[in-house]
């Protein structure tokens, strides 16, 4: 099992805790090295939540992505592992990571991971489309 990152997960207060919203990150520049081969994996993380009392700070979630750049990681084991992290520290009402790691060896790996607070339940949605992609590395 890989060292815990050095960097702590800060959050802050929820401004809007008396209801459901959906907060959209990409983290277009993740990187691991690979366990077996020493060599670096590279992927684009997205993360969907709701948050309930909590909500991630944006610079210690760069820190904390940084932090995996020279550990070895299984890409099951570390998207997990980042949910894990995330979801311990904010306790959301729901969360998503999907993990979209660059071609190793001719073979893309897309991993998704949720986590859902006891209890919680979805309001209705009303489907207004999907966020456009904020970067040019995917269609």
């Amino acid at each position: 099992m890989p060292t815990p990152p050095a960097t702590p997960l800060e959050t802050f207060p929820n401004p809007a805790p008396q209801r459901d919203f959906h907060i959209h990150m990409e983290i277009p520049e993740f990187t691991c090295l690979c366990p077996k081969t020493g060599q670096p994996d590279f992927a684009t993380l997205l993360l969907d939540y709701i948050p309930d009392a909590t909500c991630i700070e944006l610079k210690s979630l760069k820190l904390y992505i940084w932090s995996f750049r020279n550990t070895g990681c299984f890409h099951e084991d570390v998207s997990n592992r980042i949910l894990d992290d995330l979801a311990s520290a904010t306790d959301p009402r729901y969360m998503r990571l999907t993990a979209r790691f660059y071609v190793r060896g001719g073979v893309f790996t897309t991993v998704v991971a949720e986590h859902r607070k006891a209890g919680w339940t979805p309001a209705p949605m009303v489907q207004l489309g999907d966020f456009a992609s904020q970067c040019n590395t995917r269609g």
